[in-house]
């Protein structure tokens, strides 16, 4: 894999949680459940069997800010879909 590709990869993820943050605010669970899969899909496709190279300089800082944006959006997921859950009869929090 070269860096190039891992920052597409991460770029590629960080737009489908974006979406899917969009989607649970919205209480779209249907399209949140396949924009998840999506983006599972997504990651395994493409780190299976994949070695990932060292990110330096300029891609190193790009693959964080990707990271740290993924991170907050799904932050921004669980604290939409949260309350939904908690109303779900059965579920555990």
């Amino acid at each position: 894999m070269t860096s190039n590709e891992v920052l597409s990869m991460y770029e590629n993820v960080a737009g489908l949680t974006s979406k899917m943050v969009m989607a649970a605010r919205a209480n779209d669970w249907e399209s949140l459940g396949r924009l998840e899969n999506q983006t599972a899909a997504t990651v395994a496709m493409v780190t299976a069997g994949a070695t990932v190279p060292a990110q330096q300089g300029d891609a190193r800082a790009r693959k964080i800010a990707l990271l740290k944006q993924i991170l907050a959006n799904d932050r921004a997921v669980r604290d939409a879909t949260d309350p939904w859950i908690g109303q779900v009869p059965g579920v555990c929090q």
